[in-house]
């Protein structure tokens, strides 16, 4: 599911002519903020049941150069979830749909009033349960990699 589009800026193009490699995480950290308000927890999401989601870690793989002007989609896959986590993964595509970049991330709920990890309150469960989900053995390749120098 297409959870964000956006275009990339003139101030996210660097010395190279292409988008930085921070402006990757800064649209990705977007589509985060459109899942999280997507599941019910925008604004008065979090005001009614004091809770929000933080990000424990992100992976990123870049792809493919992104240039200014160029129209920029994010797709959302839910690759794994419990009664308190989401691991996402986020793919990002131009307008022909070629993977430019991803990022999987692995999202914690927190209650607001103890600012520890809790369950999702049943409205948000519910949301989650109806996001687009694979099994792990239709994962994208890109998921569940590790950073290493292979030899």
């Amino acid at each position: 599911m297409i959870i964000h589009e956006t275009q990339v800026a003139p101030e996210w193009v660097d010395y190279n002519g292409h988008m930085n490699d921070a402006e990757y995480a800064r649209v990705f950290s977007q589509a985060c903020d459109a899942l999280i308000e997507h599941i019910g927890l925008d604004d008065a999401g979090r005001e009614q049941h004091g809770y929000t989601i933080y990000t424990l870690e992100t992976h990123l793989c870049y792809r493919r150069e992104a240039h200014q002007g160029q129209s920029l989609n994010v797709d959302l896959t839910l690759l794994d979830s419990d009664a308190k986590r989401l691991h996402v993964f986020f793919a990002m595509l131009d307008e022909e749909s070629n993977l430019l970049a991803t990022s999987e991330q692995m999202l914690m709920g927190i209650e607001k009033a103890s600012g520890r990890p809790g369950p999702f309150p049943e409205a948000i469960a519910s949301a989650v349960a109806a996001l687009p989900q694979v099994d792990s053995d239709a994962w994208s390749e890109l998921a569940g990699r590790t950073i290493a120098i292979r030899r």
